[in-house]
């Protein structure tokens, strides 16, 4: 099929999908005030924000939202899972929340990176945007420090192991899940396999999100742990120079919303 074809093929398919009405699986919704919008990562659901969830409820509505492909959300066999799509159908999904009021989203891992495509397109829907652990990565080419470029192509040399050694990365993402503090933060399995792999090569790999970070009128507040495995320098280090971001570092804290992390970012959203 050629390349037009399969796009508006996607096209149509998205567009009958989102014409019913369907949406994203709203995984919680708690608490009354201001609303904070979550969005969770790749290979894993609303359970990211447990640690979160409980320091903001008291004086927000927080609405955790699981993403095309993750936990009860639709999971469309034709899902191609660009930053597109899944960003079409957040907004389809918080359309049909009818706020009233602009809002906080929240976004973690790749949801950090959705988020940011929502917000630049969005700007009068929202009041702030917050990324948790952002995994902001610039083409090699773009990148002058030999040791920064050797590290982040690293990194997509094992995203690319990863997606084309299926039973590998099953086998150990079940291993390293079961030593994780947050129970079934990190879910890779056969029914989520579509939604990963295409979300890491289609998103993560293949991003834009300095230039949507650099778009967006209201105040980004970035956190992210000095151990985040995930944290590339030369990315973080452009987005932190410009005027309407604002960074924290949390201590000995690597890719999970743990705790502390948790205390940081729900003194960050107020």
């Amino acid at each position: 099929m050629a390349i037009v074809d399969r796009v508006r093929s996607w096209s149509d398919g998205l567009r009958d999908a989102l014409q019913r009405g369907q949406t994203l699986e709203i995984a919680e919704d708690v608490g009354t005030g201001p609303v904070v919008i979550l969005v969770h990562g790749i290979a894993s659901t609303s359970v990211t924000f447990q640690n979160l969830v409980p320091l903001l409820s008291d004086r927000h509505r927080v609405i955790s939202v699981n993403l095309l492909g993750h936990g009860g959300s639709p999971a469309p066999a034709d899902a191609s899972y660009t930053i597109e799509e899944h960003v079409a159908w957040l907004e389809r999904t918080i359309r049909s929340l009818r706020l009233r009021e602009p809002f906080t989203i929240v976004g973690h891992s790749l949801g950090a990176l959705l988020v940011s495509r929502y917000a630049r397109q969005n700007t009068r829907r929202v009041s702030s945007v917050v990324l948790l652990s952002p995994p902001i990565y610039l083409s090699p080419s773009e990148i002058g420090d030999p040791f920064e470029r050797a590290a982040l192509g690293a990194y997509l040399k094992l995203y690319e192991f990863l997606r084309v050694n299926k039973q590998f990365t099953l086998r150990n993402a079940a291993l390293i899940a079961r030593l994780l503090p947050i129970k079934n933060v990190l879910e890779v399995n056969e029914q989520n396999w579509d939604a990963f792999v295409k979300s890491l090569q289609n998103c993560i790999e293949s991003q834009t999100t300095i230039s949507d970070i650099a778009s967006i009128t209201v105040p980004i507040d970035i956190v992210y742990g000095t151990l985040d495995q995930f944290i590339v320098p030369g990315g973080m280090r452009i987005v932190e120079q410009l005027r309407h971001v604002t960074t924290h570092q949390v201590e000995a804290n690597d890719h999970l919303v743990r705790k502390r992390f948790a205390r940081v970012v729900a003194g960050v959203i107020g």
